[in-house]
């Protein structure tokens, strides 16, 4: 498996659909993931946030193993993470996710776009496996103005995303309004992408 995860071509596609089949070697690649070798050591990441998307029980009682890698120095470890624990929310019958709520939505606020938007593209995917934390995802949301970016470009882009993550679940919304009102404010953005997201999405939703 070490060779298999070692290899140049990206194979992580059909290594997750042979584990998700045969999870014996599942132990292998959660070891990867300490590898000093970059490509066994991104390899398994991203081969785990596949079987997380495929079959998320299979990966829920290492939960608390990505939760520790929310902290992780190596950015791609920290995104794959991120992504992964999203994935394992629907079936988080503990409520672990509840109970790092704090940590996951402070990710906004390291000052990366990339990080930001693992958090904000996960957020629509979250509500749908969590109904209940519906309002305080949103707030989180709402104060996307607030987080700190290298540049304008930066936050404008980020501002785009949080607009489709609120089109994701926006049915779910209690506080239409004030959705509305945020994606508003983004049809004068001088980014155009995401001035054409605040048009689709206000006509579509108001």
């Amino acid at each position: 498996m070490l060779g298999e995860l070692n290899r140049k071509q990206d194979n992580s596609e059909s290594l997750a659909r042979r584990i998700v089949k045969n999870p014996n070697q599942l132990s292998v690649v959660f070891n990867g993931i300490s590898s000093e070798n970059p490509r066994i050591k991104f390899r398994s990441a991203k081969v785990l946030r596949l079987i997380s998307e495929k079959n998320p029980k299979l990966l829920y009682p290492k939960i608390d193993f990505f939760i520790e890698l929310l902290g992780s120095e190596n950015n791609i470890i920290k995104w794959n993470a991120t992504d992964t624990i999203a994935n394992l929310a629907i079936v988080d019958s503990k409520n672990k996710f509840n109970k790092i709520f704090k940590k996951f939505y402070g990710l906004l606020y390291e000052g990366s776009l990339i990080t930001a938007s693992h958090v904000v593209d996960n957020s629509g995917k979250i509500v749908g496996a969590k109904p209940n934390l519906q309002n305080k995802i949103t707030n989180e949301l709402l104060k996307i103005e607030k987080v700190p970016l290298p540049t304008e470009e930066c936050k404008n882009i980020l501002l785009g995303k949080t607009i489709a993550a609120f089109d994701m679940y926006f049915n779910q919304i209690q506080n239409k309004e004030e959705v509305i009102s945020f994606v508003k404010m983004q049809l004068n953005n001088s980014r155009n992408a995401t001035k054409v997201k605040a048009e689709k999405f206000l006509s579509k939703n108001s």
